[in-house]
């Protein structure tokens, strides 16, 4: 495929096989495919490697932390399960929107939390707002640790954040599915890799090998699950896609 954007005549030229589609260069088709192709530049680029949350390196697209924020006000779960530490970022954003709305705690689980971002997250002034779990997240003595950490009745979301395999991904999602309540979310996050086969840094097995298909395939599984990009409680435009390194990631239990 071929893009031409044309700024003098406003017009995104797509070229396919040889035809060619002319789109207004300021519409809501021109900014979806432009995003797209933006997206997959800025995974290669490392654009997410450039932010951080209250002290601490948060490797996430700006737009996805954003709508999680969203759902995480609608849902106010009493826990949030995070599989997938590294330096803590995502730990400490999601403690600070629980002491904002004054509930809530966060549960991190990765099979190596290395010492220095150990120490960091539990010095950190949102501390007593998080729990790590050290072990893999697919382990049994794992799971039955974390299912410990949540008391009966409390309101549940979970984001998988870990390895992104297929395999892996969809191990956890059936490992940490139980714990998900009627009307919140388990996310099965960066299925951008679907996309990103092609570009340098990408893998070709991506085409297959990714969580968007793991996500897919437990939807099928599981009928007390839909895939639904939550709403947006907010929207004065056309657009209706999100900008996102999580494509098909969001399966809500009904």
């Amino acid at each position: 495929m071929k893009l031409t954007l044309d700024t003098d005549a406003q017009k995104l030229i797509q070229e396919i096989d040889g035809e060619c589609q002319t789109i207004p260069l300021y519409s809501k088709e021109a900014f979806e495919l432009i995003s797209h192709y933006w997206v997959k530049l800025g995974w290669n680029q490392k654009y997410t490697y450039n932010f951080s949350w209250l002290g601490r390196p948060i490797i996430q697209l700006p737009e996805d932390m954003i709508r999680i924020q969203e759902v995480i006000y609608q849902v106010k779960p009493d826990v949030i399960i995070e599989t997938g530490v590294a330096h803590g970022g995502s730990l400490i954003y999601y403690a600070s929107l629980f002491k904002a709305m004054g509930k809530g705690r966060v549960v991190g689980v990765d099979i190596e939390i290395r010492p220095h971002n150990r120490k960091a997250i539990e010095e950190h002034e949102l501390s007593s707002f998080i729990t790590l779990v050290e072990g893999s997240s697919t382990d049994t003595s794992i799971v039955d640790q974390v299912k410990k950490l949540v008391n009966p009745g409390e309101t549940v979301l979970v984001s998988l954040d870990s390895c992104h395999t297929k395999q892996h991904v969809a191990d956890e999602l059936e490992a940490y599915c139980s714990l998900v309540t009627p009307g919140s979310y388990i996310i099965a996050t960066d299925g951008i890799m679907k996309d990103l086969e092609d570009v340098p840094r990408g893998n070709p097995e991506w085409t297959w090998d990714h969580p968007t298909a793991a996500a897919a395939e437990f939807a099928e599984k599981h009928p007390e699950f839909m895939l639904e990009q939550p709403k947006w409680p907010f929207s004065e435009s056309d657009l209706t896609e999100n900008v996102t390194h999580w494509p098909g990631a969001w399966l809500k239990r009904k």
